[in-house]
């Protein structure tokens, strides 16, 4: 990998992260992604830098239920020092039962919830990003997972979005909510629901956060693309850590980079088209194992990493095409040798945005979910039935 110089910057006077009895040395954590955020992926990054490495969201009655998928998200390799669950719920039994089930069976080492999913199958059920609007659920269900996670010494922290959009904020309520409720840690992405992941992250709520919340560890997320955006976030807002979700999509190194800048060394890694094509093919390795030996599911997965890890590079339409569709690791290894390795680093073309943005839309809601922040009657009655029964997006 090639790692090149940048100006020197001062070291960042930021202390390690302290979850608990957890210490993140380096306080960055991998935000969980669906779909992204497998042990494959979750190996790469850590083998980079210093973090806490987030698996894949995954449902609290699927956990509960034992789907096969779901223990599949929950896994973690051997070597994974800290295990790091997400979990998702919208009814307080069954989350406490997910939180529960990872406590007694030693599954989790981290439990993180959330609520900050804006996809429209999750907010139409009262869950993610659209949940902290009512504060009676949300308490509930934050005091009922706190109280199973600390049966076992387990830190438990949760991620959300300033709220539903510009007329519904939710995150300063549900920040003190979280903190009086015993969480480790809260994380706000600067976005609401409404906005999806288009447009900017609001720096200025997360360090509004941060003053609210001065007794516990307030972390930010959104619109991180680089290491200097993200000492950048620090210093603005006074948070204590840093969350990396699209940012490292198809960049795994990024967490090298982070590592160096918090430490105040100039070494960034910048990827000539060799190196790269040696970690996309890694990375199927890698993904064939987590899918046990699966290698047709296994390259279906990959395929969504390939726009962003050549992202900005000389590769070709026809052969972006092929790659976008790989069927085996024989057919990776044959594209792949199609490159011109030789290619140096594009420079800006390969950094800034990647993944999904989308356009600004109207939530999907339950019936009248915005007209009390209090659970009526039959709301009260439906959320027990709403539970996915698959992962979250």
């Amino acid at each position: 990998m090639t790692v090149v110089a940048t100006p020197p910057s001062p070291k960042l006077e930021l202390p390690p992260l302290q979850l608990g009895s957890i210490t993140v040395d380096t306080p960055v954590i991998l935000a969980p992604m669906a779909g992204i955020t497998n042990s494959a992926f979750r190996r790469l990054c850590r083998e980079y830098g210093g973090g806490l490495y987030v698996a894949e969201m995954v449902t609290s009655r699927a956990l509960v239920e034992r789907t096969p998928e779901s223990l599949r998200i929950i896994s973690h390799d051997d070597d994974e020092k800290v295990r790091s669950v997400q979990l998702y719920g919208v009814d307080p039994v069954t989350v406490g039962q997910g939180v529960r089930m990872l406590v007694e069976e030693d599954r989790a080492d981290h439990i993180d919830l959330n609520f900050g999913c804006p996809v429209p199958k999750v907010t139409r059920r009262g869950g993610g990003s659209a949940l902290p609007w009512k504060i009676d659920l949300f308490t509930s269900i934050v005091q009922t997972a706190v109280k199973e996670a600390s049966k076992g010494g387990i830190p438990l922290t949760i991620k959300m979005r300033k709220g539903i959009d510009d007329d519904h904020l939710t995150y300063l309520d549900a920040g003190r909510i979280a903190r009086d409720s015993g969480v480790a840690a809260v994380a706000l992405h600067g976005r609401t629901a409404a906005q999806f992941y288009s447009g900017k992250a609001d720096w200025s709520a997360i360090a509004r956060l941060r003053e609210a919340l001065p007794d516990i560890p307030v972390l930010g997320n959104g619109d991180i693309w680089s290491a200097e955006d993200a000492v950048r976030m620090v210093r603005e807002t006074g948070i204590d850590g840093v969350v990396v979700g699209r940012g490292c999509q198809g960049r795994p190194w990024l967490f090298g980079d982070l590592q160096s800048a918090f430490e105040g060394s100039e070494k960034r890694h910048r990827p000539g088209l060799r190196e790269v094509a040696d970690g996309v093919y890694r990375h199927a390795e890698l993904m064939i194992e987590t899918f046990g030996n699966d290698e047709y599911k296994a390259l279906r997965e990959i395929r969504k990493h390939m726009a962003w890890y050549f992202k900005g590079y000389s590769v070709g339409g026809e052969l972006r095409a092929k790659l976008a569709t790989v069927p085996t690791l024989e057919v990776l290894r044959e594209l792949l040798a199609e490159l011109d390795t030789d290619l140096p680093y594009p420079g800006i073309d390969s950094e800034g945005p990647r993944g999904r943005a989308g356009t600004p839309k109207k939530p999907a809601l339950p019936k009248d979910w915005l007209l009390s922040r209090q659970m009526d009657a039959e709301q009260t009655r439906d959320i027990t039935a709403a539970e996915l029964d698959v992962s979250g997006g």
